[in-house]
């Protein structure tokens, strides 16, 4: 059985290392000034931004799998996720920093309600955020900071001068985020052409038959990636969502076989929908027209 350090709140971490925190809800840390560290398979409460060493070299899970790992990228967790290195007895010289903070320091913030928009929290073991020496640096310095405010003496201001710092990283790790999807065009558009085929393999296998229209779940299962992080490059390779990319490629299918003859209820139950009033409903949502009102004027050009 895995030993796994349970992270309720930031200082169980830092102790783990050897760290005393002075803030019981945000800790920062820089790898270089605690080495050598043990590792630790950690099971996250709060969230954490592990911004890896430019020489640190080593594998680290994420559940059930492993990081597309490389030097100098960062790696988000949120709670409720798994990641880390199981404790294996050996220490480790690192040299990266990281910020972990506890989502009670967002309270009565505008940034508790965004943190749903930040999607790299939900990256897959494949989707680690790398950024530029630049990019870097601006991290690095935001993370020092928040720890020069910790040593600040705690008053009333201190929590939303530090959640204002840490806005400032989430906004910047987005904006690097973007610029990630911008700069890998060849990826993502490969990414594209794989699904596509997972589409094509899923219909002329005939798997809708048992499993019923395939869901963005799936299909990111399918591609290694997490749905959110899926969801986000379809939608930047074609502008349109992956749930819709489905839709329009069954609705493709679905004229080709009333073109073909089927009536609408064969067509429905061959695509996989339960209820041939449910196929109609779907089709009309996406073509504008009845699938009687498509035939008919198909017929007539």
């Amino acid at each position: 059985m895995s030993k796994i350090l349970h992270v309720s709140k930031p200082s169980d971490y830092s102790l783990h290392l050897g760290q005393i925190d002075t803030h019981e809800l945000v800790s920062v840390i820089n790898f270089t000034e605690l080495s050598p560290v043990r590792y630790s398979l950690n099971r996250y409460e709060v969230y954490g931004l592990f911004l890896q060493g430019k020489e640190d070299d080593f594998d680290l899970a994420y559940g059930t799998g492993k990081y597309d790992y490389s030097k100098g990228t960062l790696i988000c967790v949120a709670p409720g996720q798994t990641g880390g290195r199981e404790d294996d007895g050996r220490l480790v010289n690192l040299t990266g920093w990281a910020l972990l903070f506890h989502p009670d320091i967002l309270q009565g913030t505008g940034l508790e309600k965004d943190m749903r928009n930040f999607s790299y929290f939900d990256y897959s073991i494949n989707e680690a955020l790398h950024m530029s020496e630049e990019e870097r640096n601006i991290i690095i310095g935001l993370f020092m900071q928040i720890r020069n405010e910790l040593r600040f003496p705690a008053d009333a201001m201190q929590n939303r001068i530090i959640a204002g710092f840490i806005n400032l990283v989430l906004r910047y790790a987005q904006r690097f985020y973007n610029r990630q999807f911008e700069s890998r065009t060849i990826i993502n558009n490969d990414i594209l052409t794989r699904f596509e085929k997972l589409l094509k393999d899923y219909f002329e296998e005939e798997k809708q038959l048992k499993h019923g229209i395939p869901t963005v779940q799936y299909c990111s299962e399918q591609l290694n990636m997490s749905p959110t992080y899926f969801s986000d490059v379809i939608k930047k390779a074609t502008g349109d969502t992956a749930n819709h990319h489905i839709k329009q490629y069954v609705m493709r299918l679905a004229k080709n076989r009333l073109m073909s003859g089927m009536n609408s209820s064969e067509v429905a139950y061959s695509l996989g929908f339960d209820y041939p009033q449910h196929f109609s409903r779907s089709f009309k949502k996406i073509t504008g027209e009845t699938p009687s009102e498509y035939c008919e004027r198909r017929s007539k050009e």
